[in-house]
């Protein structure tokens, strides 16, 4: 699937790196292989796309932005020698993205989530198709990681999908990391208080047949478990007793067609916390088309037991993936795979429509069919990006200030001014 190689001075500067561990300094010889640049991808009523970091070496997967600097892991191999073990770490003061160094993570063909903690001195990434793991870098130089720990066990050798951190019991509280172990159908809870001794304190088979990810935020976790559905779990903010160590299952929430991979608990500006958006991965080939859709799901004022999906939003030949949402304007950014990415008004009330706004939606894995909101047809999309200019295949998105970072399998790492969705 690769559109064109590396310049021979790059792909020498790559080696290097190899060798030394991820301490060349890396350059970006300034994009000019890139088979997409801006002007092409913003075509009419796309979100402007400022500046392109290009990688050509290997898949691109997620990202992280903190303090004008930004880390994406890379995916599976690309080519005859574009393994999935490279860290990219990019300068993103300017424009565009520069690339300035690329660390080779041993032992992995994958690197799944890449996050930095809270209070920016850790780094922690996810391994797959080597040795399962999570790898801790401290950030005392955010240009340079240094690895201080890595934490495998029997409960992880399948490989991490996805490790997200969350700080549980406020400001003051402890950091953990929180793992997707996608072959087993599990979630693996890590103590990193001491991050050059991660320490396992939980492990739960949440999936069927698979757990691609998490979300975690006012002691509540949410386990997306393909076909069975999401799991939500007090570890400590939910009133029944539960702790990271020990969880305690609020409610399981299904929606259609199952395929969970990702969630988003939608705090809105007026304080209600009354909806969660779930990502339904379906099947893909990597560049050329996607599939699955974004389900809505009522809680009402965190009432988990009566849960219910009330709308959904769908793109012809094209599947959702990752989500970040600017909660104070009320926008849903999803990264869309080959759809580029796709932002969503989500204020209001999004279960009220006509019926003229209401789609019948097929179940297939639950069976029966559902009614539901449109978001489609209600108007509720509020702007594109990346879409329809050129092969694209958008795994994640973050946003930071009026900029929104899309990490982009086929071409690297984007910067898109999101500021007339601002309010």
């Amino acid at each position: 699937m690769s559109r064109s190689l590396l310049t021979l001075s790059a792909s020498l500067l790559v080696a290097l790196a190899a060798c030394d561990g991820g301490s060349g300094g890396i350059v970006d010889p300034g994009g000019e292989d890139c088979p997409l640049n801006p002007s092409q991808v913003n075509v009419a009523g796309n979100l402007r796309a400022v500046g392109e970091g290009c990688v050509q070496d290997r898949y691109t997967s997620e990202l992280w932005v903190r303090g004008g600097w930004a880390y994406t892991g890379t995916w599976s191999r690309r080519g005859a020698t574009g393994l999935g073990d490279a860290l990219k770490v990019w300068d993103v003061t300017g424009s565009a993205p520069v690339l300035r160094d690329s660390v080779i993570v041993a032992d992995a063909g994958t690197l799944g989530d890449v996050q930095v903690s809270d209070d920016g001195r850790l780094l922690v990434v996810a391994t797959e198709g080597g040795r399962g793991s999570i790898v801790v870098y401290d950030l005392a130089n955010p240009r340079k990681p240094q690895e201080i720990a890595r934490h495998s066990s029997a409960n992880t050798q399948s490989g991490v999908h996805t490790a997200e951190l969350a700080r549980v019991g406020g400001a003051g509280g402890k950091l953990y990391a929180f793992l997707s172990i996608t072959s087993r159908g599990s979630v693996v809870t890590v103590d990193l208080s001491d991050p050059r001794n991660p320490r396992e304190v939980w492990t739960q088979q949440t999936g069927s047949p698979f757990t691609h990810d998490v979300f975690v935020r006012d002691g509540i976790l949410f386990t997306a478990g393909w076909n069975a559905g999401t799991t939500v779990w007090d570890i400590g903010g939910g009133g029944r007793g539960g702790t990271p160590a020990s969880p305690v299952r609020l409610a399981e929430i299904r929606t259609a067609n199952g395929k969970v991979h990702n969630l988003w608990w939608y705090h809105d500006p007026s304080g209600a916390r009354r909806y969660l958006f779930v990502g339904e991965e379906g099947p893909q080939q990597t560049g050329v088309v996607s599939s699955g859709d974004i389900h809505v799901v009522d809680v009402g004022s965190a009432n988990w037991a009566g849960a219910r999906e009330v709308a959904f939003y769908t793109v012809p030949n094209a599947g959702t993936h990752n989500f970040w949402v600017d909660e104070p304007s009320g926008i849903l950014y999803a990264a869309y795979y080959t759809g580029g990415v796709r932002a969503l008004d989500v204020r209001g009330d999004l279960g009220a429509c006509t019926e003229a706004q209401k789609t019948d939606l097929r179940d297939d894995v639950y069976g029966g069919t559902v009614r539901l909101c449109d978001l489609g047809k209600m108007g509720r999309e509020a702007g594109r990006a990346l879409a329809g200019g050129g092969a694209v295949s958008v795994w994640g998105v973050q946003m930071v200030g009026s900029t929104l970072y899309a990490s982009d399998m086929l071409n690297g790492l984007w910067k898109i001014d999101v500021s007339p969705l601002k309010r």
